[in-house]
């Protein structure tokens, strides 16, 4: 690997917790994407939020500049569309199962050294690795 290599996780990781540290400082909330989709899209009970809206523009407008400037424009899905959407399905209602998700609980749970966040962090990364096993070495390659 490259040095150039290691520049951009580096500073996405720096970025990343800059910004949920700073989203905790300014607002006292924890910067969870779930809950921050949640409120951009009014489904909180108190509306709308600008402040989850503006975040969830930046993370994206984010992703795709970068992806633009960085990386070619080729673009393939290899696995199963059913599968995909059965997968984002279940990992929208494990994050409202677990009150969070690995944002919240991964970036700024572990922070604070929640223990809800603690125990939440080591299932889905176990529950990760155990899928990952499973579709690699047990059912072979999805």
């Amino acid at each position: 690997m490259t040095q150039l290599n290691y520049i951009w996780p580096l500073s996405g990781g720096l970025l990343i917790g800059l910004s949920a540290a700073l989203y905790l400082l300014l607002n006292g909330r924890v910067a969870g994407i779930s809950g921050l989709a949640a409120s951009a899209l009014g489904w909180t009970g108190v509306g709308f939020s600008p402040l989850g809206i503006g975040f969830l523009a930046g993370i994206i407008g984010g992703a795709a500049s970068t992806f633009a400037l960085l990386r070619p424009t080729e673009l393939t899905i290899t696995s199963s569309p059913i599968l995909l959407i059965a997968g984002g399905l279940l990992v929208g209602f494990g994050t409202r199962l677990g009150s969070g998700c690995t944002s919240g609980h991964g970036v700024c749970g572990l922070a604070r050294l929640s223990t809800r966040s603690i125990v939440a962090t080591i299932t889905f990364m176990a529950t990760a690795a155990a899928t990952v096993y499973v579709s690699r070495h047990l059912i072979g390659e999805m």
